[in-house]
């Protein structure tokens, strides 16, 4: 797929992202969560809720690999860190890392405004904390799906062989698919918190490949005509 069919799919999850926030806002609102909270498409996100009910261990399990995953940001910033040193030019560092890096800082602003805006409340108050907090889109999942199917893009340029890269690859893979289900069934969220952070994810990831592709083109360019 071209960079621009890339774009294009990158959009259609935004604007499928931004009619779910109006979804939640508009339809269906009741006030069913804690302290009477009031929660969009109340009648799926409650009926999703009372079949799952709440799962300790599951949560747990998500939060761990929540943190592990974020350990490949520090992995790629050390890779960015010695390009720099070695090459002695920001200009020179590959553009796949300066792009990911765009795309932590925007993920990390992303997380940081929902924490802020309140769409919905979590289903539950967590341990620890005195009132129920903002829940959509579960950024949680959105930040382990940007950095491990980001990281899943890189790894053919800097993954040689190829039976470790295919192996690094179903690793994400089986990580994203774990901690999607895992926070949907651990009852730390809503069903629709789950699937907006599963469509702004898509939004970011596919907005980042077609950048990616863009760069690597521009610099095949470059390599050529010198």
């Amino acid at each position: 797929m071209k960079a621009k069919g890339k774009f294009l799919l990158a959009g259609l999850f935004l604007v499928l992202f931004l009619v779910l926030i109006v979804l939640v806002k508009k339809v269906d609102v009741a006030d069913i969560g804690p302290e009477g909270t009031s929660i969009g498409l109340s009648n799926l996100n409650q009926s999703f809720h009372d079949m799952t009910g709440e799962n300790d261990t599951l949560f747990k399990i998500t939060e761990y690999l929540g943190y592990a995953s974020l350990a490949l940001v520090g992995v790629f910033a050390l890779v960015g860190l010695v390009q720099l040193i070695r090459r002695k030019s920001l200009l020179k560092v590959d553009g796949e890392i300066l792009a990911l890096g765009g795309l932590y800082v925007i993920t990390l602003g992303l997380y940081v405004a929902f924490d802020k805006v309140a769409i919905n409340y979590r289903p539950v108050i967590m341990e620890g904390d005195a009132h129920v907090e903002p829940s959509f889109p579960s950024s949680h999942t959105m930040l382990a799906i940007v950095v491990l199917g980001s990281t899943m893009l890189l790894l053919s340029k800097y993954i040689g062989n190829e039976r470790l890269r295919v192996l690094l690859e179903l690793l994400c893979i089986i990580c994203i698919v774990t901690l999607v289900l895992g926070r949907l069934l651990c009852g730390v969220h809503w069903l629709t918190d789950i699937i907006g952070g599963v469509l702004i994810s898509g939004a970011l990831l596919f907005a980042y490949a077609g950048v990616k592709d863009l760069v690597t083109k521009k610099d095949g360019g470059a390599e050529a005509s010198e």
